[in-house]
């Protein structure tokens, strides 16, 4: 064989072998181009949302509310939170395209969580809002807010009378909040309820069942004042509270109590109805806060001088 056909062959042979590695590595291309493409065809490779957050949320008034949303197999699609009533675009990502700076998207990266954070809200933010993720075509799940105003309440009526000696029971509970106060404060006036100034002085507040009990043992006229309950997330409730000194009260009247009762000569008597005793005890005990002293001689004469339906003469 001469050098230039050896030369030759050698030089076929490596053409053909650079042409084969070429084909080779295009058609390796392509295989594992077609595997990928086939892999994000696949239904679980798409992104699709984890519906284990909660989809309705109540929040109060003040209190930042948080909307939780999933996504899984996200890739390098973006996530938007919509607000459904105007389709305003509330954020892409974690930038806001609102310029109520109250609305934020929050998200850690290489989490598949996306939060919608609406800072201090108010009930006209209630609504619906769509986390939406930019798909082909585009997926999205709702989610529903209500925002609530949280009152207190103190049960009983919104004036007391206590007589002196006796003590003052206060209970106050947190309505419609969703979830249970951080704290509840007890003030007289605009200051705190001072334990220390007085024994006998002991609140009870139970966070699970939202209410708090204020209990001042052996009231005095000091004790006398207007009671204001403070929940965390509450707009507050106020009582005031009469602690009568001296003489056994005739009259008074009883916030706890759904009966019409008045107290003479230290016996209580109480009725429940409509008639015209009712309505007697409504006006002595109820309507007009009178507080009466009177002896048993008397009771009659008081009867038939103040009562609505007959009076002197009749």
């Amino acid at each position: 064989m001469s050098a230039h056909r050896y030369f030759d062959d050698v030089n076929g042979f490596g053409s053909l072998f650079t042409e084969l590695c070429r084909l080779g590595v295009k058609k390796l291309l392509n295989i594992i181009s077609g595997e990928v493409q086939s892999y994000w065809e696949q239904p679980f490779a798409q992104p699709y949302f984890d519906n284990s957050t909660k989809r309705e949320v109540t929040a109060t008034v003040g209190q930042s509310a948080l909307l939780h949303c999933r996504v899984r197999n996200l890739g390098d699609r973006a996530v938007s939170w919509i607000r459904k009533r105007d389709l305003h675009i509330l954020t892409v990502g974690i930038l806001t395209y609102t310029n109520d700076q109250r609305f934020q998207s929050l998200h850690t990266e290489g989490s598949d969580e996306w939060t919608l954070r609406i800072t201090s809200p108010q009930p006209r933010d209630s609504g619906t809002y769509e986390c939406q993720v930019s798909t082909e075509p585009k997926i999205s799940q709702a989610f529903r807010l209500n925002v609530v105003v949280s009152k207190a309440k103190i049960l009983g009526n919104s004036e007391l009378f206590i007589k002196s000696g006796s003590d003052i029971n206060l209970t106050c509970v947190a309505l419609q909040s969703p979830a249970p106060p951080s704290f509840i404060y007890w003030y007289k006036g605009g200051r705190v309820v001072n334990y220390s100034q007085r024994g006998g002085i002991s609140v009870l507040t139970e966070r699970q069942t939202k209410t708090s009990k204020l209990v001042i043992a052996r009231a005095m006229p000091s004790d006398s004042g207007n009671y204001t309950c403070s929940p965390s997330s509450s707009d507050s409730a106020s009582v005031v509270v009469h602690v009568i000194n001296g003489e056994q009260p005739a009259a008074m009247q009883h916030g706890n109590s759904s009966a019409n009762s008045v107290l003479i000569n230290n016996r209580s008597f109480s009725h429940r109805g409509h008639g015209p005793l009712d309505r007697w005890l409504a006006y002595v005990g109820g309507s007009k806060n009178l507080i009466l002293s009177l002896a048993s001689s008397g009771l009659c004469w008081l009867v038939k001088s103040i009562s609505p339906f007959g009076g002197p003469g009749r």
